[in-house]
């Protein structure tokens, strides 16, 4: 298999869909000619023609409602918003109309779309560039919301994402596209939306994350076993909407002992629900109160600032000690 960076892996998911399925069109700002802002269409308007592959106006709610009327019909629209800071202006379509149609036409309609955009810190951008507002998505009934944290995943949730009925919001970490390589397989892999992933195995503590937070999670765990002998379980939820509580719930019951890790901030953040859904359903099981290790309750830093925000190895590991210690 070839190694790839997330980008790679996200060209890679739409070109493969694009050939594979004629409805499937890519629209957004610069992701024609110049193949996206980060290089993630690059390439297709050559293979697909500028007929498959839109460079539309700076219109981000013109952007979504386009991709609305597309979907209604027949088209599989897969637009990309250059920064999620500037989504905030396609709300009113997306609320209003995307995630809402199913419910307003009793079953009739379906909005077959996908929202791509990159998100969260840790590359020194501009205001309204690094911002971690899934909870505005996950929060409006009729959205999926994805969120991979490597290559391979996001490969494989965005094709789940396109040949989904519903609209799907699907966040990339920024400070994840170019940062490692994974194996990527050539042949078709999907993952499901909906469903997490154990991908450390543990008995002591479950560190429970997604998306560019798995990164230090993932380096936390490994300092706890080497350093303090714990056992980290650590849970990559990959969609935050719908949430499957399912196997966090059955890793707490086992361990005792959670953290939550999120780079959004920490009041009304997908924290709060995960923590929510732990107390009602494994609170006899658990050795301790639960932890969140997350951003600030501020408008995210710019520049020298930034990575004071957002959580790393060494906050996460006195969160777990803390749990373990008692």
């Amino acid at each position: 298999m070839a190694k790839m960076t997330m980008i790679q892996a996200l060209n890679l998911a739409l070109r493969q869909e694009m050939a594979r399925d004629d409805s499937v069109i890519v629209l957004g700002e610069d992701v024609g000619v110049d193949g996206g802002v980060f290089r993630a269409t690059d390439g297709l308007i050559n293979q697909f023609g500028e007929e498959r592959v839109l460079d539309t106006p700076l219109a981000e709610s013109g952007i979504a409602g386009m991709s609305i009327g597309m979907a209604l019909y027949g088209l599989r629209p897969v637009c990309e918003i250059q920064f999620s800071g500037f989504s905030y202006q396609t709300f009113h379509q997306i609320e209003n109309h995307a995630a809402r149609f199913r419910w307003r036409s009793q079953g009739r309609y379906h909005i077959p779309m996908v929202l791509r955009t990159p998100y969260g810190g840790g590359v020194r951008a501009l205001e309204h560039h690094s911002e971690s507002r899934e909870a505005y998505w996950a929060h409006t009934p009729g959205l999926k919301m994805v969120i991979p944290s490597g290559p391979r995943n996001a490969r494989a949730l965005l094709i789940s994402a396109i040949r989904d009925p519903d609209p799907v919001i699907f966040y990339e970490s920024k400070a994840l596209y170019r940062s490692f390589r994974e194996e990527v397989p050539e042949e078709e892999e999907t993952l499901p939306i909906g469903s997490s992933s154990v991908v450390r195995e543990g008995r002591d503590l479950t560190l429970i994350s997604y998306g560019a937070m798995m990164r230090p999670t993932l380096e936390a765990a490994s300092m706890l076993k080497e350093k303090d002998g714990v056992d980290a379980e650590v849970i990559d939820l990959l969609t935050v909407s719908p949430l499957d509580d399912e196997l966090f719930v059955q890793s707490v019951t086992k361990t005792g002992r959670a953290v939550v890790i999120h780079e959004a901030p920490r009041s009304f953040g997908p924290g709060a629900e995960i923590v929510s859904r732990i107390m009602e359903k494994a609170f006899y099981y658990l050795e301790a109160p639960i932890e969140r290790v997350t951003g600030y309750d501020v408008i995210i830093p710019m520049f020298s600032r930034e990575n004071a925000y957002i959580p790393d190895a060494q906050r996460i590991l006195r969160a777990a000690r803390k749990l373990t210690n008692d």
